[in-house]
């Protein structure tokens, strides 16, 4: 990794080399969901709470530029093309290191998902795209998915082999799910040499166990997390991205994260 990536992994992880990347990429799927309905209300909240960078589309970032402030890193989405109206959920390249340069990114995000029928094609995809990245400095985050017998897997042994793939290919750092027992995860942190990312799922009414998998998932060897509808789908998304944000980085035990959340909503 030369000095321009090194300086734009810098603004996405802090010195403490963990991060807290706000997932907003969600509506080029599934339209304006409740929390996303304005780009500039969520780039400031992003901001006020103290995220490190989002994870976005370009229309998200033109239509939440005003409160886009310097401190706020920018991971922009380069794979997609399909929606909830009946597409198939199959990645497919929307843009390019070009683009992630026009639009001033920190980084960019591609997604595969390994053992999916496509997956060759997936991982071509994502080759190409870091290869393209190289040359203009700019690191690449991999969301690395696995599936078995056509389904999204969570369980350890697929998403290790999943994770060091997308190293294996290039990733500068990676998303990837919590596995079904966390304590696994130190089975897909020791076999992986960049950070990783954990994404925060769908929505959940039992915040308190997930900022448990959380804490104890950084115990293990993550870097931090990628979360959307877990802070913006609630109805306190401000005191629960300054929970995340305290978990991840102010070294927060688990009582003081949920009374944060509690006292404030």
């Amino acid at each position: 990794m030369n000095e321009g990536a090194i300086l734009r992994m810098q603004r996405i992880f802090r010195e403490d080399g963990r991060t807290v990347i706000v997932a907003a990429d969600h509506g080029a799927i599934a339209g304006p969901l409740k929390g996303i309905e304005s780009p500039r209300e969520l780039a400031r909240l992003c901001t006020e709470g103290g995220a490190d960078a989002i994870l976005a589309h370009r229309g998200f970032v033109r239509a939440g530029l005003e409160a886009w402030k310097r401190q706020l890193g920018l991971v922009l989405r380069a794979s997609g093309g399909f929606t909830t109206l009946g597409g198939r959920f199959e990645e497919e390249l929307i843009a390019g290191a070009e683009d992630a340069v026009r639009w001033a990114a920190d980084a960019v995000a591609i997604t595969i998902k390994f053992g999916h029928a496509r997956e060759g094609e997936f991982i071509k995809n994502a080759a190409g795209l870091i290869s393209a990245c190289e040359p203009c400095s700019l690191p690449v985050m991999i969301e690395a998915m696995a599936f078995e017998k056509g389904e999204f897997s969570t369980r350890a042994d697929a998403l290790a082999i999943a994770v060091r793939a997308a190293e294996e290919i290039g990733a500068a750092f990676i998303k990837a799910a919590m596995p079904q027992s966390i304590d696994d995860f130190v089975q897909i942190a020791c076999g992986t040499h960049v950070p990783i990312v954990l994404l925060g799922g769908e929505r959940t009414d039992s915040l308190p166990a997930l900022f448990e998998s959380i804490a104890r998932a950084m115990d293990l060897g993550a870097s931090g997390v990628a979360m959307g509808r877990n802070i913006w789908g609630q109805d306190n998304p401000r005191e629960i991205l300054e929970a995340v944000v305290g978990l991840v980085h102010g070294g927060w035990d688990i009582q003081k994260v949920i009374a944060h959340c509690e006292h404030t909503h």
